[in-house]
């Protein structure tokens, strides 16, 4: 395919998405500035398997690896310790470059440690999984994980630049597609409603990965969240919209110490019980809560939360959300498929029977 490129502009930094084919081993796209004396890549010991010797020879000899184990219960300030150590084994300085080779984990810790690492350095995000090409990669999100609660400890800082070679998603393994396909659909459901319409018309061709459709998907959310990082850099308005389902997919996440749910299939279960609450509420209609309910079932999704999470304990969890102001536990939800609003005007009772209808004890 033709090489795609998008710009995010932001008050901080602006800079390019690159999305296309064989991308990983082209020089140009690489900032510049990076060097191999003074570059790191992060990954994670099953990307690095497939994917990190072709990067190290494309930045050049010297170029210098970092490898964690791979999975979410890793993204935490212990591994973030041990890379900011290396770096100062390395005697790196201000002027070294960070490069996120992998999944969200590794660009959300890579871009954290980048953030911290003497008041700020530079990173680029190179992501390998659909989920993490479609969003985490893009705006600048960065973060670790506590035990009480996803991504609280963080810092914003924009990449360098952001290299989707949609090659990489020939190896994801079909669960980590589907991951990121929760991510994809959460763009039509908040911001576009025929793109909502395109994907159940193409989902089929999607779950079978072909080619131009992916390419399709991963263009138009990148485009979508380009545009909302654009108007809210820091969260203060529209972006918090890009967190639909999350508030009851990061209590999943949490419940279970982040093992055995990916992040996506979180997401796919919390949009599904926003658009139930949002029914509840009488913003969106029955028939619109069931068509959400069946595009991800279709995707092969779960739309039920772990068995041994009740209502209570979800709730706890929803408490320690970053959303939240003065104890108010704010949520996305739908005025209808294609319009999100954040919003703390909202029955109690409708998030309860919401709570107290998908968790089993």
């Amino acid at each position: 395919m033709t090489p795609i490129r998008l710009d995010v502009q932001t008050p901080s930094r602006a800079y390019p998405i690159h999305i296309g084919t064989q991308l990983l081993t082209d020089r140009s796209l690489y900032p510049g500035t990076i060097t191999p004396h003074n570059t790191i890549v992060v990954t994670n010991e099953v990307v690095a398997e497939l994917y990190l010797e072709p990067v190290l020879h494309t930045i050049g000899p010297g170029t210098r690896q970092f490898v964690i184990a791979d999975g979410e219960s890793h993204k935490t300030l212990d591994t973030c310790g041990e890379l900011l150590d290396a770096m100062l084994g390395h005697h790196l300085g201000r002027d070294c470059t960070l490069i996120a080779l992998g999944g969200g984990v590794v660009g959300d810790l890579t871009g954290f440690a980048a953030a911290i690492y003497q008041r700020g350095i530079n990173f680029v995000q190179v992501p390998t999984t659909l989920l993490a090409q479609v969003d985490s990669s893009v705006g600048g999100k960065t973060a670790v994980n506590r035990p009480l609660g996803k991504n609280m400890v963080g810092a914003f800082h924009q990449p360098l630049a952001v290299i989707t070679d949609l090659s990489t998603l020939d190896t994801l393994p079909q669960r980590e597609l589907l991951a990121g396909l929760a991510e994809v659909i959460k763009y039509g459901l908040l911001g576009d409603a025929r793109f909502f319409d395109w994907l159940d018309a193409n989902l089929s061709g999607l779950l079978a990965r072909e080619p131009d459709l992916l390419a399709e998907a991963v263009h138009v959310s990148c485009a979508h969240k380009a545009r909302i990082v654009a108007q809210d850099e820091r969260e203060a308005g529209i972006r918090a919209l890009l967190n639909l389902g999350h508030t009851f997919g990061h209590a999943i996440e949490a419940h279970l110490h982040y093992q055995g749910w990916l992040h996506g299939e979180a997401v796919a279960t919390g949009m599904l019980m926003a658009a139930d609450m949002s029914a509840r509420e009488k913003r969106i209609s029955a028939a619109a809560r069931d068509r959400i309910e069946s595009m991800l079932e279709r995707a092969g999704l779960p739309t039920r939360p772990p068995a041994g999470l009740d209502a209570e304990q979800m709730l706890n969890f929803m408490r320690g959300d970053k959303k939240n102001l003065g104890g108010q536990i704010r949520l996305i939800l739908l005025d209808e498929i294609g319009q999100a609003c954040l919003s703390a005007d909202y029955g109690t009772e409708s998030l309860l029977a919401t709570l107290n209808h998908f968790c089993v004890a």
